[in-house]
């Protein structure tokens, strides 16, 4: 079993259009060679496209190869890491890359004259924006290591939380609050972090909330709770299971509980889940039938 991100653009249908497009370009340049010499400007815009189309292609049989002999080496373990979060997004930087290089050509411009030319502006350019190219790289490394994965649980600095994405300038940290931080990658290399899940941590909140009049009554709801959890097949047993208030409302109030689990399995923790909700739902029942 491979733990990494859902693998992206699965969907064949773009691959198959820049082929078909490259491949009716060849065409052309085959059958309409002298149209060609004949415009000039057409010429350059149909190199630049076939520069690009010829890259993309190689770019996404490479990237599909190098991902099949990854997952074929793997797929008896379980492992961590990012491998194919970093080759899809090494794959966009590549293409864009090129893109630019290929609008250049389109517009008679020469790449390596345009890059000398500008080598002081290019200078100045990185010093400005040092600060977003010292977090792409930080992300590279970040998306290629196996120390941080999508759906760690880890916590930077003063932020804690489960990494919902890795890009090329932070990570995506959603908290207990399912409030989205964006971490600066840098910060990664800069700040202390733990990784909560690199020891196969189990822990998970159920998060619900009640009416505030059902508040006076919720030491009930509590003990119900640890009843039903006491023993629990699916539950260490470590956990004193108590409720804790997160947030009062004008009406209403938050509650959370934490446990920990034997698996880190996600369908272990709904199925947990589920069971103190159906709880919680009988409780607010008979709290609704006595008031």
């Amino acid at each position: 079993m491979i733990m990494t991100e859902e693998k992206k653009d699965t969907n064949p249908i773009p691959f198959l259009v820049k082929l078909v497009l490259w491949i009716l370009l060849y065409a052309s340049f085959w059958y309409s060679g002298d149209f060609y010499e004949q415009h000039p400007r057409l010429n350059k815009v149909s190199d630049g496209l076939n520069l690009f189309l010829t890259a993309s292609i190689l770019f996404s049989i490479g990237r599909y190869i190098i991902i099949t002999i990854y997952n074929k080496r793997h797929e008896k373990r379980i492992v961590r890491g990012n491998f194919v979060l970093g080759i899809n997004r090494l794959t966009v930087v590549l293409n864009t890359s090129v893109a630019l290089i290929s609008f250049m050509i389109a517009f008679g411009i020469d790449p390596r004259e345009f890059v000398t030319s500008l080598t002081i502006v290019a200078m100045a350019i990185a010093v400005t924006f040092r600060e977003y190219i010292t977090n792409l790289i930080s992300g590279l490394f970040i998306m290629f290591s196996d120390q941080l994965s999508v759906g760690d649980r880890v916590k930077v600095g003063e932020h804690k939380g489960r990494i919902v994405d890795i890009n090329f300038s932070s990570l995506i940290i959603q908290n207990e609050d399912d409030d989205m931080v964006m971490v600066p990658n840098n910060m990664v290399f800069t700040s202390p972090i733990i990784n909560l899940s690199a020891h196969r941590s189990t822990l998970f909140l159920v998060k619900f909330e009640l009416p505030l009049q059902a508040a006076v009554e919720v030491d009930k709801l509590e003990k119900s709770i640890q009843a039903l959890l006491a023993n629990h097949p699916y539950l260490t047993g470590e956990d004193d299971l108590q409720l804790k208030v997160v947030e009062i409302g004008k009406d209403y109030a938050k509650y959370k509980m934490e446990m920990h689990a034997k698996s880190s399995s996600n369908k272990v923790h709904k199925q947990v889940e589920n069971e103190v909700f159906k709880e919680v739902l009988k409780f607010k029942r008979d709290y609704d039938v006595e008031a």
